[in-house]
């Protein structure tokens, strides 16, 4: 039996988020053992957020799940791979379809590569972050 390795980072690996369809790069999270395990038994994301020191599932607030198509991880066995099928029109607290909307120039500036597909306002009942 596979045994991810908890350990190395404190009790956390990375979870990569990527649209199974598109294979778009949606979100970076990270999962504790605990996390993994509920994502395992329920089919849909679950993230150990590290600001609330707690388990929450993704769409918990805006109902944009995402349900798991398949889990991977590196060859160190050390960082995860959830390739998922994203149920609603983003993913990103920001309102955009992917958490990757910007580009870093070489000024240092940055670049939007991507238009709103939610409101914040309507899904949060708050502005924008930013």
């Amino acid at each position: 039996m596979i045994e991810i390795d908890f350990a190395k980072a404190g009790g956390l690996v990375p979870a990569i988020i990527q649209d199974e369809r598109t294979g778009d790069v949606l979100m970076l999270g990270f999962m504790n053992e605990q996390a993994l395990a509920e994502t395992r038994r329920i089919g849909e994301v679950v993230f150990f957020s590290r600001s609330r020191n707690a388990l929450w599932k993704k769409g918990e607030s805006s109902g944009h799940v995402l349900r798991v198509r398949e889990v991977r991880f590196d060859c160190d066995i050390d960082a995860l791979l959830v390739r998922v099928d994203p149920v609603g029109p983003g993913v990103c607290h920001e309102g955009y379809r992917s958490c990757f909307f910007q580009r870093l120039e070489a000024d240092g500036g940055a670049t939007v590569l991507a238009e709103h597909t939610f409101s914040v306002e309507e899904v949060y009942g708050r502005e924008k972050s930013r």
